[in-house]
């Protein structure tokens, strides 16, 4: 079978003509794929095989698990906007960093962040178990806490997240990925940039190797698909990723790259939406009291940082309560947020990482790892921010988060 998408038309040179708004919106088909028609939209090309001219000469696309049309049009928008060299989506965000982890072989290890979510720390214990690739956890906002772990030739990827996400402690990229490439040569840096999405932060360029996403949340935008998407900006390594994919079959079927690249035309002007609202509701928690946890407000500890690599703080926050039951109390009393994992979409969401996300974790390690189990995650849509903000008023009331009479005592 022949090799599909890892043609001249399935790359990209990258280079932003217009603004990234623009960009996100504007899809280039002048060295990409031909439709005939010349529809508005690109086309759907549901089909399972492709017909050829010839036994012996096979044509770009033959078989759609080794490519598609439409998800090579799909990959080449992504690349562009990731400024990566190649892109690839799949069938969701772990299978991204399912595909990322095969390029480790037994014997070698992973550096990642001590607060990644459920589904990473699974897979993780996974490869450590059945494949012998060792993980560290470290707390990846200290490049020093890095330096006892870096071997010259058996660290292979380090893992990274910026904000991570609950607790939103930001990483310095550029530093971390400079320290890397100079002590261990053949060690690839890999960001999970879902939390800030392309039109935020685009780790490629502060010297990230790879970079992943949940296609899932800001990209697609409604979660109404499973995606996850991989930038990198290797050609060999891209040719490495792309056999991975091929062989097990997980590439992103036509229908799903469909609907991907349709929610990525609209990335830009929901995430200003949703990061004006955060930005709103953020400063009224801080007003009343609450420790937030959201790199929009100066009071983070690394605002400063993250504003160097990022040209804003995204559209997910988190606060605590002082008490677990409170927590409850508040999630649960809300009436516009949606109690929901995941994050991203048009629809504002509330949570407790700690019984939702992140349960899988055991309690010791996030006690360990510094994780309040009185957390609650807000994932904040497009809806009327006075709206929200007024919902999860009522709600923090209704829990006794907030002390209405001695707030009217000192009015």
């Amino acid at each position: 079978m022949n090799s599909g998408p890892l043609t001249p038309t399935s790359q990209t040179s990258n280079r932003l003509r217009y603004k990234l708004a623009t960009e996100l919106v504007f899809i280039d088909n002048s060295d990409g794929i031909k439709d005939p028609y010349n529809a508005a939209s690109v086309p759907i090309y549901q089909s399972a095989t492709f017909k050829q001219s010839s036994a012996t000469q096979m044509g770009e696309y033959d078989y759609s698990r080794s490519g598609n049309p439409t998800r090579s049009h799909l990959e080449n928008h992504i690349a562009k906007i990731m400024s990566a060299n190649r892109a690839f989506v799949v069938t969701s965000g772990m299978s991204a960093l399912d595909v990322i982890a095969r390029l480790v072989k037994a014997g070698e290890e992973i550096i990642a962040g001590d607060d990644l979510y459920g589904g990473t720390n699974r897979l993780l214990a996974f490869l450590n178990k059945s494949c012998d690739i060792k993980t560290h956890h470290v707390d990846t906002t200290s490049v020093d806490s890095l330096m006892p772990y870096l071997h010259p030739t058996k660290t292979r990827l380090i893992l990274l997240e910026s904000p991570t996400n609950p607790l939103f402690k930001i990483s310095d990229i550029p530093t971390i990925a400079a320290v890397v490439h100079e002590r261990c040569p053949n060690a690839l840096v890999v960001v999970d940039n879902t939390m800030m999405s392309p039109y935020l932060q685009r780790p490629l360029e502060f010297g990230a190797d790879i970079v992943i996403h949940s296609g899932t949340k800001y990209l697609s935008g409604h979660h109404d698909l499973m995606a996850g998407v991989i930038g990198v900006k290797d050609e060999v390594v891209a040719e490495r990723i792309y056999f991975t994919i091929n062989a097990t079959g997980s590439g992103l079927p036509p229908f799903d790259s469909w609907l991907l690249l349709r929610g990525i035309k609209t990335l830009g002007v929901r995430m200003e939406k949703q990061q004006a609202n955060a930005m709103q509701i953020a400063e009224f928690l801080e007003y009343h009291g609450f420790k937030v946890m959201y790199p929009g407000l100066k009071s983070h500890p690394q605002y400063e940082l993250h504003h160097t690599m990022s040209r804003g703080p995204g559209a997910v926050l988190s606060f605590v309560t002082g008490d677990v039951e409170v927590s409850e109390r508040v999630v649960e009393s809300t009436k516009i947020w949606a109690i929901s994992v995941s994050f991203g979409c048009v629809n504002s969401l509330i949570s407790m990482p700690c019984r939702m996300s992140h349960a899988s974790i055991p309690a010791a390690v996030r006690q360990e790892r510094g994780f309040p189990e009185d957390l609650i995650r807000l994932c904040v849509g497009i809806e009327d921010a006075n709206d929200l903000i007024e919902d999860l008023y009522s709600a923090l009331v209704l829990a006794n988060a907030i002390d209405v009479g001695q707030q009217n005592g000192n009015a």
